[in-house]
């Protein structure tokens, strides 16, 4: 089992190294070539620059049994279609019986503002319960799947 990490902007890369870290799993960060990230646990995959290249890269990559965490509802449906797991910073967990309606929600919300008719919020300010939540989800996730390997 490996971590992979769509890192351009993820908010809970370090909670995510620690509780791997915890169960001696490896990580990968995947960014592109403007974001300029290190770390002392995971490995850094710089991927060059242009629409989707990241995303592209870490699908490449993962495999059956892997754990990703993104942003993106397209990564997470091509990484369950995979066979790995997927889970969002929110700590939402992405799964065949979810990602269809989050892809359909995605696409009205694109079209609504592709409209300009419809103002739609951002994100809320990111807080400490969010990182609680997210450490917890995401714990709960590498102990089902550490079990599933053993099994």
């Amino acid at each position: 089992m490996k971590i992979y990490i769509d890192a351009d902007a993820c908010p809970v890369t370090r909670i995510a190294e620690d509780i791997a870290k915890q169960h001696a799993i490896p990580v990968v960060l995947l960014c592109d070539t403007n974001h300029a990230l290190s770390s002392d646990y995971s490995e850094v995959k710089v991927i060059g620059a242009g629409a989707d290249a990241v995303d592209i890269a870490l699908i490449n990559l993962c495999q059956r049994g892997d754990v990703v965490i993104t942003q993106d509802y397209g990564v997470a449906a091509l990484a369950l279609g995979k066979g790995a797991r997927a889970i969002h910073p929110s700590g939402k967990w992405f799964t065949d019986d979810n990602i269809e309606g989050l892809l359909m929600e995605r696409h009205l919300a694109g079209k609504a503002r592709r409209s300009g008719q419809h103002h739609l919020k951002g994100t809320a300010k990111r807080t400490a319960a969010d990182d609680r939540r997210f450490a917890e989800r995401f714990e709960q996730m590498i102990r089902e799947e550490l079990t599933e390997c053993k099994t």
